[in-house]
């Protein structure tokens, strides 16, 4: 059996759902927000397209339509669908470790003084605000206009995150003012 990457997973469930091509994908993607939960960028669609079809797990043809451009169409292979079953599997069975930029600040985060610590959280806190305020509203918008619930959780999933890493991050900025958690005085080197 052929194992795929996510991206490659994103691309061939769009192709599960119907054939297309290229330049469809990303609108799709752009409409979906799959942006917002998967790592596929615009550049990324025909190298993934690319790939895809030369491991066989999708086949093209050039389609002619009246009074257009020939639009090369991709669709999944038998192989295809069993690698895109394969994956799902897989990824709805097992919790995968996130890394996350925010880890890589707090580990070294003693090189700030309390002040510039808090400061910044202050500002972490300000964008987590506004992510909580755009998953808020893209699950009322994917619900107003009747779209599946499978949909909605790709929204609601990160949206109970943030929730949960906003009370993190308001618990661990309490510990810093109350001095549990005091950073060196900001070390200065050079």
């Amino acid at each position: 059996m052929s194992r795929i990457s996510n991206r490659e997973a994103a691309i061939l469930g769009m192709l599960c759902e119907s054939p297309r091509y290229g330049y469809e994908l990303e609108k799709i993607i752009e409409d979906r927000g799959m942006r917002n939960w998967t790592e596929i960028g615009f550049s990324s669609i025909y190298y993934v397209l690319k790939r895809l079809e030369k491991r066989a797990l999708i086949e093209s043809k050039i389609v002619g339509l009246a009074g257009k451009p020939s639009r090369r169409v991709y669709t999944v292979t038998k192989e295809g669908m069993k690698a895109i079953k394969e994956k799902i599997k897989a990824l709805l069975s097992k919790n995968q470790k996130l890394i996350s930029p925010f880890d890589l600040g707090i580990a070294y985060l003693d090189l700030l003084k309390s002040e510039e610590i808090l400061e910044c959280l202050n500002l972490y806190l300000k964008s987590t605000d506004e992510r909580l305020s755009f998953l808020q509203d893209s699950i009322r918008r994917r619900k107003e206009s009747g779209e599946p619930n499978r949909v909605i959780a790709l929204f609601d999933r990160p949206l109970a995150h943030m929730k949960t890493e906003k009370l993190w991050v308001e618990g661990f900025m309490k510990k810093i003012q109350e001095k549990e958690i005091s950073p060196e005085k900001g070390r200065e080197y050079g």
